[in-house]
């Protein structure tokens, strides 16, 4: 279990548990410990949350311990592990801080050491800053009893379920019966019975769900036969304003994970159309694991699983805050959800200029100015997201419309621009009330690829870019171009919200998972595949290598989406397990790129039963390009690199002579005025573009409120 915290006392001194609690002897295969004292359920001892820790001790052979918290006799708690350590649940943590200390006493003179633990309660926060208020709660929605504003706490319930021979979840009133369709799985070699426990309850404001194949009552301190000893921590997908605690998890009863032993959490929180924070993400999901641990014990290594915002948390996740999940499968991946924003918010121009004064273009001109496989992509954002960068246009319906925002009416009401779950980050703009927006197209040239390439004309370049305008800071259309906060770009930066790829990601294990929605009949999604190779690129800039990061492409059929899911997750557990077994002095970095298992590379799915394995390019090529062609989408048209991370561009003037066309002084003096401060110029950085400060940044607990990021401890 890596990156714990240990606080080590020398020592001289067979383990025997004192106190309160009966001798019990650890096995002597501890020659040479020192003694120490780890959070295991929670490997930064200040974050700690919910009035408990699971703590390890390690001790020497043929010592007696003695553990105390908070001068309390704990010892009793503990229990001998296989290791030679001692595993026992702490309890009784008051907010705030609490010393735990360990006595070993023996041969020799007796020695001590101790470790600072800070508790937050279970409701939150721990990091993320200040609560968003109002918060709705939607505990009902899980069948948990109806809960108040605005922690919207609910007592902890456990159901059980059951899979069928049929291959279906049924309902189990009591785990201890065995229906006579009861199916069964397979964990470590052994058919156990197919019966999975369910707990629901609350942390962080959030419903969390935790699901494992039931072996009788869970413990931290005892290892369950029906339990692989990992975790799968699944993310569900959008992006949205937030304001009450949502009606999905990622999902947690799912066959593919339990079938093979694996537990599975999540919460409401780590959905993105609940919550479109990354931040408060890693909080909820470092919390809910926390819990987890604290119920079953240890886990060996925690993998994340999800789609579209489910893929931007874990990248994101793993970036900022890493050891929460350890490998991550990221489905129809996004790298974040600014670097989304600028082709978004593009589509919702192009629909609104398409619709007027640009009418007449053909749809193979309007596809060429939208960079996608098929124009019909542009169509679907601005239908389905558009909406995120106004006012009151994605409000949830759990949130009243009487406590909307109104201009006029109610001016401190909820507004659900999705920028509203970053405000503790990038903070409010006094003049209106909004978080302030890193979103720009000031010098952006749409269409220009299309010009090179002659697919518009001149005059369709100009009339483009002089009339396509721009968004206000409610959302809605304005004739000037849109122009970003900078203190927004600074932020963005600086504190990695515009993913970077630089930090933990460079040590992370990536199987990005890339359902292919790009071909004909699929061109209406908005998952297109460009995104997979932009946090490719990001990867290769700031490391040197994206050796860590392995593409594989499948056709969006049941049977082929099942076996490249199933293939994924193994190769997953299989990279994983070889880096947790890597005992050399290599750094993480190389750990992961060395453990890499040979058959698991950048490849395809020909058919569900024909995987090949070849290197994946942008532009694309080989077998693979030939089945799944990438395309571009609106910056890259418009001349942004592949990396896609200048969110403003610095411009340069204005020259005709960059241009492999003629126009007309009527056009000339039109783009001239288009651009008075010049155009994008992608040979440079963006503007606050800079290096990220590190990860684990905290912006407050419940104590302090929200306070500048400082690296928590």
């Amino acid at each position: 279990m890596a990156n714990r915290a240990f606080v080590v006392a020398a020592l001289t001194a067979p383990v025997l548990l004192l106190g309160t609690a009966t001798a019990v002897a650890a096995p002597d295969t501890s020659a040479g410990r020192r003694l120490a004292i780890e959070t295991v359920s929670n490997p930064r001892p200040s974050l700690v949350s919910g009035g408990q820790v699971l703590v390890e001790v390690a001790a020497p052979p043929r010592t007696r311990v003695e553990v105390r918290a908070n001068g309390r006799d704990v010892t009793s708690s503990f229990r001998a592990q296989p290791d030679g350590s001692l595993l026992g649940l702490v309890t009784g943590l008051r907010d705030g801080a609490n010393d735990l200390t360990a006595r070993a006493s023996g041969p020799g003179p007796d020695q001590r050491t101790s470790l600072r633990v800070t508790n937050h309660p279970s409701t939150g926060p721990v990091f993320s800053g200040s609560r968003q208020l109002p918060f709705y709660c939607e505990t009902q929605a899980f069948g948990l009893p109806a809960a108040s504003q605005p922690l919207c706490s609910a007592p902890t319930q456990v159901s059980y379920q059951y899979r069928t021979t049929a291959g279906a979840f049924a309902p189990l009133a009591d785990p201890a019966t065995r229906p006579a369709d009861l199916a069964t799985a397979t964990v470590n070699g052994h058919a156990v019975p197919y019966v999975v426990r369910v707990e629901r309850g609350t942390i962080d404001r959030a419903v969390y769900e935790l699901a494992a194949l039931y072996d009788g009552t869970p413990s931290p301190v005892a290892p369950d036969r029906g339990w692989n000893g990992k975790l799968v921590y699944t993310f569900g997908g959008g992006c949205n304003a937030g304001y009450h605690q949502g009606t999905s998890t990622g999902g947690v009863v799912n066959d593919l994970f339990l079938a093979r032993g694996y537990a599975v959490a999540s919460s409401t929180l780590n959905v993105l159309d609940t919550n479109c924070s990354p931040i408060i993400s890693a909080e909820a999901a470092m919390m809910v694991k926390e819990h987890f641990v604290e119920t079953y014990g240890p886990v060996a290594h925690t993998i994340g699983w999800g789609g579209s915002g489910g893929a931007i948390q874990q990248y994101d996740i793993a970036e900022n805050y890493p050891g929460i999940v350890d490998g991550i499968i990221p489905g129809v991946s996004f790298p974040d959800p600014l670097s989304v924003g600028g082709p978004v918010s593009d589509c919702r121009l192009l629909e609104q200029y398409f619709a007027g004064p640009g009418a007449a273009f053909t749809a193979a001109q309007k596809q060429a100015v939208a960079g996608f496989a098929s124009y019909d992509s542009c169509v679907s954002w601005n239908q389905t997201f558009a909406s995120r960068a106004t006012a009151t246009g994605s409000c949830n319906a759990a949130i009243p419309v009487p406590a909307r925002w109104d201009p006029v009416t109610n001016p401190r009401g909820v507004k659900c621009n999705s920028n509203e779950q970053l405000v503790n980050q990038l903070g409010r703009d006094p003049r209106t009330g909004f978080v302030r927006s890193p979103l720009d197209t000031t010098g952006v040239q749409y269409g220009l690829a299309a010009l090179k390439a002659g697919t518009i004309t001149a005059a369709q370049f100009v009339d483009l870019n002089a009339e396509i305008g721009g968004l206000d800071y409610t959302g809605a259309p304005a004739p000037q171009r849109i122009a970003a906060d900078p203190k927004a770009l600074e932020t963005v930066y600086a504190e990695d919200i515009l993913n970077s790829g630089s930090q933990g990601l460079r040590e992370t294990p990536i199987i990005d998972q890339r359902t292919d929605l790009d071909f004909a009949g699929f061109g209406n999604d908005i998952h297109t595949t460009e995104w997979s190779y932009v946090m490719r690129q990001r990867l290769l800039r700031a490391n040197g290598t994206a050796a860590n990061q392995v593409i594989i492409e499948n056709h969006p059929t049941p049977a082929e989406a099942a076996a490249a899911s199933a293939y994924e997750l193994d190769a997953m557990d299989r990279w994983l397990t070889a880096i947790d077994a890597d005992g050399s002095h290599r750094s993480r970095q190389q750990k992961v790129l060395a453990n890499r298992p040979a058959d698991l590379g950048d490849g395809c799915y020909l058919s569900a039963t024909s995987r090949i394995t070849e290197k994946l390019t942008y532009p694309a090529s080989g077998q693979c390009g030939a089945q799944y062609p990438v395309a571009a989408n609106t910056r890259m048209v418009a001349g942004e690199g592949l990396s896609l991370d200048v969110l403003k561009c610095r411009l340069k003037p204005l020259n005709f002579r960059d241009y492999p066309v003629t126009f007309t002084a009527a056009d000339r003096k039109r783009l001239t005025a288009a651009f008075p401060g010049g155009v994008c110029d992608y040979t440079r950085p963006g503007v606050g573009q800079r290096a990220p400060i590190g990860t684990w940044l905290g912006y407050g607990d419940e104590r302090t409120g929200t306070t500048p990021p400082t690296k928590l401890r």
